[in-house]
């Protein structure tokens, strides 16, 4: 399989695990995310030479100290002796505090660059990429995969450079030593590697499934313990049996972790006896040697520490290919994001727009959600984490395998959103958008700030194609209030100071006041400076809307697109907010979705739409006499209004 570009391979033989295989292609990537750290990198490896090196003079001082310094009786060179025993863990230890802060800098570097051109892309990515994709999953790229490619740079491969620069160096300083010892110290990686192989290998399975056990219980949590999941569980009533499905993974989570001691336990201790068998058998032919008068004690003694220092380094270079590999998936993950070409952005020569008058035009419109999987994130498994949970509650793993792109939304059962679609709006006028659920009235008012671009026909704004348009020249003259109000968990303030970040106080009042809210802020023990909670949620639907309506109303667009924006009135706040919007709408081109009869009838032109296509245009009294959709919607929708209007 190939992901990202092809960067990234996985490998399966037989029934063994998958494995990554690092391409060259990824990693000149990888360096030239590490080119900006040149000179820190020439640092870091110069320190972990000096440090490897004085590693390396510690057994040599032992074995001075045995064969010459004491059977001589020279105190003078004991003394020196001892000095260097002492001096170079103190030099090594201020070295490695440098060396730990140059890594660091370059890892965070790293990190940093990332994270950035991370973050910066997914805000540039169209709104499809988002309705398909998982937010755990940009959550993931954003932090677990940019994390690993951190731990790459600055963990792993400085932990695999100095493994084997300590490797070769100790078995250079032993072959210049003794040569028939080093050969001896060396018959037991064989052992060493094989121990290493099927411990290692069995460890790994089990954390993958504790990873897999933790990543399944943290979903549920997650799906549990927000506003809209707790709120889920009480109205029906399902506590105990969240509990008792908590347990349940929890007590999976308990149990390998236990299984994982308990391995590693055995791992370590295995490791340690082939370490002893090749020590001791060092030892063993070495003591023979001493007593036949090969060589001398100090020699065995500084031998017994270059094996120490030999085989923890090669302990760790036995899987430094799966480690590193398996680091390295975490770039792919990120240069996959990053390379997601965006399908919605400025022309070489996109128009900067000025003085707009407001004139909206739709010429033979057509849009369809379409189903393709370019553009999105594939599913690429993360060798050695688990952080794909298709199956919150149910847990089947069965559904593992299953796509997880999200289908589009269905409009009446239709393959088209909207289909030739046209009508002008004059500047200052307000158009009304009418029609059955699903009839693509939400689709056309994303179409206007570019959410989406038509696959058909064309849409000019003061006769200027927006596709022409720079899009944050374009998303200045528009605001919008959706359907579905969100707001940041922050302060009334901060959520409507980001709408015009440069406005006054009294520019915020004057818009809460607009929007009939400011009363009810002003009320609040804390007034503008209270926090609305996680998606407002601390307010009722009608005050959040209102609060919505504030923003846009602060922004001062020429342009405004309402939502249902008054869906969730009450009438006594719906009249204010039709009597303020009469003043805001008043020379700006506004369409409004309208569920009220009281925006209607306001209307210069009501658009009636059915099935993507607009059926009927007019005013309220012309689309009453023509005796069509809008004169069926009037009677059945609106019948409980007539009678008050």
């Amino acid at each position: 399989m190939f992901h990202g570009g092809g960067w990234f391979v996985y490998m399966r033989n037989g029934g063994e695990e998958a494995k990554p295989r690092v391409t060259r292609a990824l990693l000149l990537r990888v360096l030239a995310y590490a080119r900006p750290y040149r000179l820190q990198i020439a640092i870091l490896l110069g320190m972990i030479l000096v440090t490897a090196g004085l590693g390396l003079l510690t057994p040599l001082i032992f074995r001075d100290l045995i064969d010459t310094a004491l059977p001589n009786s020279d105190a003078i060179r004991l003394n020196w002796l001892a000095v260097g025993l002492v001096a170079i863990p103190i030099i090594s230890g201020v070295i490695r505090v440098f060396q730990r802060k140059v890594n660091a800098g370059i890892g965070e570097g790293v990190i940093y660059d990332l994270r950035v051109s991370l973050f910066e892309h997914l805000q540039r990515m169209s709104l499809r990429f988002f309705t398909n994709t998982k937010t755990g999953e940009l959550m993931s790229r954003l932090n677990n995969d940019v994390v690993g490619a951190q731990r790459a740079i600055s963990s792993t491969i400085v932990d695999i450079i100095t493994n084997l620069v300590t490797v070769v160096a100790t078995l250079g300083v032993m072959l210049a030593l003794e040569w028939r010892l080093t050969v001896l110290g060396v018959l037991v990686l064989p052992f060493f590697i094989l121990v290493a192989r099927r411990l290692g290998g069995r460890l790994r399975d089990i954390a993958r499934q504790q990873m897999e056990y933790n990543a399944q219980m943290n979903a549920m949590m997650n799906e549990t313990l927000n506003i809209s999941g707790a709120l889920l569980v009480k109205l029906f009533g399902r506590i105990p049996n969240e509990v008792q499905r908590f347990d349940n993974r929890a007590a999976q989570v308990r149990d390998t972790g236990v299984l994982q001691a308990v391995w590693g336990s055995r791992f370590f201790v295995l490791i340690s006896m082939v370490s002893v068998i090749g020590t001791a058998l060092v030892y063993w032919v070495g003591g023979h040697l001493v007593l036949d008068g090969v060589f001398t004690v100090g020699t065995i003694v500084a031998f017994g520490s270059y094996l120490t220092q030999l085989y923890g380094p090669l302990q760790s270079l036995t899987n430094a290919p799966v480690d590193f590999a398996t680091s390295m998936v975490s770039f792919e993950r990120v240069f996959e994001v990053i390379d997601l070409p965006l399908e919605i952005s400025d022309k070489p020569d996109a128009l900067e727009l000025d003085d707009v008058r407001g004139e909206l035009v739709f010429e033979d419109v057509a849009f369809k959600y379409e189903v393709k999987s370019e553009g999105l994130l594939s599913d690429v498994e993360r060798i050695g984490r688990m952080d794909n949970v298709r199956a919150v509650l149910s847990g089947d793993s069965a559904l593992a395998g299953k796509p997880g792109a999200a289908h589009p939304p269905t409009s009446q059962a239709r393959e088209d959103a909207l289909q030739d679609v046209s009508f002008s709006i004059q500047p200052g006028q307000l158009a009304a958008l009418v029609g059955p659920s699903g009839a693509g009235k939400t689709t056309m008012t994303y179409l206007i700030p570019r959410l989406y671009d038509p696959t058909g026909g064309r849409i000019l704004l003061d006769g200027h194609d927006l596709r022409d348009v720079k899009l944050e020249s374009l998303a200045e003259q528009i605001g919008m209030v959706t359907q579905e109000t969100y707001l940041f968990h922050d302060t009334i303030r901060t959520n409507l100071l980001y709408a015009r970040l440069d406005a006054s106080d009294a520019e915020l009042v004057a818009a809460s006041r607009a929007a009939n809210i400011h009363d009810f802020i002003m009320g609040l023990p804390d007034g503008y400076d209270t926090i609305v909670g996680e998606r407002g949620y601390r307010l009722s639907g009608g005050e959040k809307q209102r609060l919505a309506l504030a923003r846009v109303i602060l922004k001062n667009p020429r342009i405004l697109v309402l939502d249902e924006a008054t869906s969730h009135l009450d009438s006594q706040s719906e009249a204010l907010i039709q009597d303020a919007l009469k003043t805001v709408m008043q020379g700006r081109t506004s369409i409004v979705i309208a569920h009220r009869l009281s925006t209607i009838l306001a209307a210069d032109v009501i658009l009636v739409m059915d099935r993507g296509r607009v059926v009927e245009r007019g005013t309220h009294h012309d689309l009453l006499a023509e005796g069509g959709l809008y004169a069926q919607l009037y009677e059945t929708q609106f019948s409980r209004e007539r009678e008050m209007v």
